[in-house]
């Protein structure tokens, strides 16, 4: 690819020179693309994450809005992972530094996330959502003067499954710097959810909590319990000891 341009099209390319027909059907299987499956209808080419992320950094920085767009519109999962991961570098190249002058960065990075909230229902599966949420609105949201959680609510309360994943785990950005309140407050809008896959993404934020500060955890399982989802507390409890996790499972509800 040329250095001083690339487009969708130079992208769509090398991901389809490297299509694997073996692979392909593995991809389809595990992520459940069969009739009333989650993600009934996604296509693959067949490539590793390892792959579609070389392609991604020769088009980093190289590459517009308007063409990663048309990438988030493929028919192709891979093309689509390769969008939201271009996001996600356009995102970090973006956070701030100590010899930042001016919030240039932080018009772009609102821009971006603006961007990426827009076209959210392309990120059709989990693996989309959960290689670019944290990177992409997470940090625009944790970086905000005016952060209130109007977005994350929003995506929360939406009828859509993939935004509603993206409203959870876009709040590791937040784990990670020691905020746990977006957590713990979505995964209570979250809590009487139906689908396994946000069950799993709660308790998998609860368990990364739990990393940084177990009594945040205890204390919010111990709220939570009886209403909490089989699935998320054992997602939650997974670093426990054998005796407390036995324990937690065993409690009356």
């Amino acid at each position: 690819m040329k250095e001083e341009k690339v487009t969708a099209a130079d992208v769509k390319r090398l991901l389809r020179e490297q299509e694997n027909e073996e692979q392909r059907k593995v991809l389809m299987r595990f992520f459940k693309t069969g009739k009333g499956e989650y993600g009934e209808g996604d296509e693959f080419l067949g490539l590793k994450v390892p792959q579609t992320r070389a392609v991604v950094k020769e088009a980093k920085g190289l590459i517009s809005l308007e063409e990663i767009e048309k990438l988030l519109y493929s028919r192709w999962h891979e093309v689509r992972l390769a969008g939201f991961l271009l996001l996600v570098e356009e995102m970090k190249a973006n956070l701030p530094k100590r010899k930042d002058k001016d919030n240039s960065k932080q018009k772009r990075r609102r821009e971006l996330a603006e961007f990426y909230l827009r076209h959210a229902r392309q990120a059709n599966n989990w693996d989309l959502v959960d290689l670019s949420a944290e990177f992409v609105v997470g940090p625009y949201l944790r970086l905000d003067e005016n952060f209130d959680t109007e977005v994350l609510c929003r995506l929360a309360e939406s009828d859509n499954l993939w935004e509603q994943r993206i409203s959870i785990i876009s709040t590791f950005d937040f784990i990670r710097n020691g905020n746990f309140a977006p957590t713990l407050m979505i995964a209570d809008k979250l809590i009487d959810h139906p689908h396994d896959l946000i069950h799993k993404a709660v308790g998998w934020m609860l368990r990364e909590i739990g990393k940084r500060d177990l009594s945040v955890m205890l204390e919010y399982l111990e709220k939570s319990y009886k209403q909490l989802p089989r699935t998320t507390l054992r997602y939650a409890i997974e670093r426990l000891p054998e005796p407390e996790r036995k324990a937690w499972l065993q409690r009356p509800r």
